[in-house]
């Protein structure tokens, strides 16, 4: 059996989905809830938890090891604080300093902060989908739709620009339309970018769909967290966007419920897939 697995959870379905594989296969794991960002249905039946502030980073260290927790999953975004009014503890307090200039840099100089202090600390981060492999974005259609040849030239465009703004650490998604990009992700996330994109929804597409969404990693990006996802929600704003599908990089995305994922693109009449890509020169 693996060691005990902690699972720092954050917001959305993911979490509970890592705590339900674990179930299934028996293997030990202690939460740490983050107040104002879980769900309290990712602690739900008895699962060993507890709850912490963002800022009590070594309350959090602390739990940790108290509980026999040597792997560590980070899994779900969390809210990014307001420096001028956080209240850390004394391990936070000490790493204020780094954290606040890696912020400024970007989310994922942000992450590698505190994935290098908490390896600091002893602890073996893992990749959400080393713990659950079905989170991975496999390569190829997911449901019954897949994409043409304008679709894909779409594709290949956004898979550029997402590269491209994520040198930048700027966002992990960009949606394109005839190779026009129509929107790009900053700090508002993917749902709030398609909300955006209805707007763009004319009568050159002919009444029908057009667009594609598409998310990859940031070049250079530490992998063990904060992977581009999608879900059934992102399915459902894709949809009333009016785009004809969604495409993330393979092996570089989670996938929340595949299976839930290919029967709303389904229902809805739009592609899911996952492709293999190389970054632009």
């Amino acid at each position: 059996m693996p060691p005990k697995l902690g699972i720092l959870a954050g917001r959305g379905e993911l979490p509970r989905s890592i705590v339900e594989a674990c179930q299934a296969s028996g293997r030990d794991i202690f939460i740490i809830a983050f107040n104002g960002d879980t769900d309290p249905a990712t602690v739900a039946g008895g699962v060993a938890h507890a709850w912490v502030d963002l800022p009590a980073v070594g309350r959090t260290i602390r739990l940790l090891k108290e509980a026999g927790v040597r792997d560590l999953v980070l899994i779900g975004p969390v809210g990014r604080p307001d420096f001028s009014s956080l209240r850390p503890d004394w391990h936070g307090a000490k790493l204020l300093p780094k954290v606040i200039r890696a912020a400024r840099q970007g989310d994922d100089a942000l992450m590698k902060v505190i994935v290098d202090d908490l390896e600091e600390q002893g602890f073996n981060v893992l990749a959400a989908e080393a713990v659950l492999s079905d989170l991975g974005a496999p390569k190829g259609n997911i449901g019954a739709h897949e994409p043409d040849a304008g679709d894909r030239a779409d594709i290949d465009r956004g898979m550029e620009v997402v590269a491209l703004l994520g040198r930048l650490d700027i966002g992990q998604a960009a949606v394109v339309r005839d190779g026009y990009v129509l929107a790009v992700e900053a700090a508002e996330g993917t749902d709030e970018m398609l909300l955006r994109c209805g707007q763009f929804r004319t009568k050159e597409a002919g009444g029908g769909r057009a667009g594609v969404l598409v998310k990859r990693p940031k070049p250079g990006q530490e992998r063990r967290v904060d992977l581009p996802t999608i879900g059934v929600p992102t399915v459902l704003g894709a949809a009333a966007a009016g785009l004809k599908g969604i495409a993330v990089e393979a092996g570089g995305a989670l996938i929340a419920d595949r299976e839930a994922v290919a029967e709303a693109a389904d229902a809805a009449g739009i592609f899911v897939c996952g492709v293999t890509v190389g970054d632009p020169p």
